[in-house]
């Protein structure tokens, strides 16, 4: 094997790593809060993005991991009317997790990114839009929104993505 073929299997292996591991923060972090269901797929999906432009709201599949459901409320994501009549009550939330040493205990130190489509999804939603910042060393979550981030941010950095 060449060297740069050897870096390019190295970046493949990191890239399917980090993409597997905030995956499993994102498992911990929703199996850890009672109320919390991973984010509905396929058809379910669907008609979930369906409610919320029906309420003048459209936002991305992406924009969201999870969603939070006050106990005592129930929902069956193959119902449209059912998610209806449950919308204003639930919560969409983005799951960000770190697991490197310089995170500190009030989450100094955690670096991660937001897209666009979460930026647009806390605007759109608003007070039904929340972030959990994830420590794994720590096992702490720490509850905020996009609006605390930005104002929060010792720097940031904005990016444009593209693919052609």
């Amino acid at each position: 094997m060449n060297p740069i073929d050897l870096i390019n299997s190295k970046k493949q292996h990191l890239a399917r790593y980090a993409n597997q591991n905030g995956a499993n923060g994102e498992l911990v972090t929703i199996e850890s809060n009672d109320n919390w269901i991973p984010r509905p797929q396929k058809n379910e999906l669907k008609l979930l993005l369906t409610a919320l432009e029906e309420t003048g709201i459209s936002i991305k599949r992406s924009s969201f991991d999870a969603l939070s459901i006050p106990k005592g409320v129930t929902v069956d994501f193959n119902d449209l009317e059912s998610i209806k009549a449950s919308l204003s009550k639930i919560v969409f939330i983005e799951i960000k997790s770190a697991n490197q040493d310089r995170v500190k205990e009030d989450f100094t130190g955690f670096f991660f990114a937001l897209t666009e489509n979460e930026i647009k999804a806390a605007e759109a939603l608003g007070n039904r839009h929340q972030v959990a910042l994830y420590n794994k060393k720590t096992s702490e979550i720490l509850m905020t929104t996009v609006p605390e981030i930005i104002n929060r941010a010792k720097s940031s950095t904005w990016q444009v993505s593209v693919q052609l």
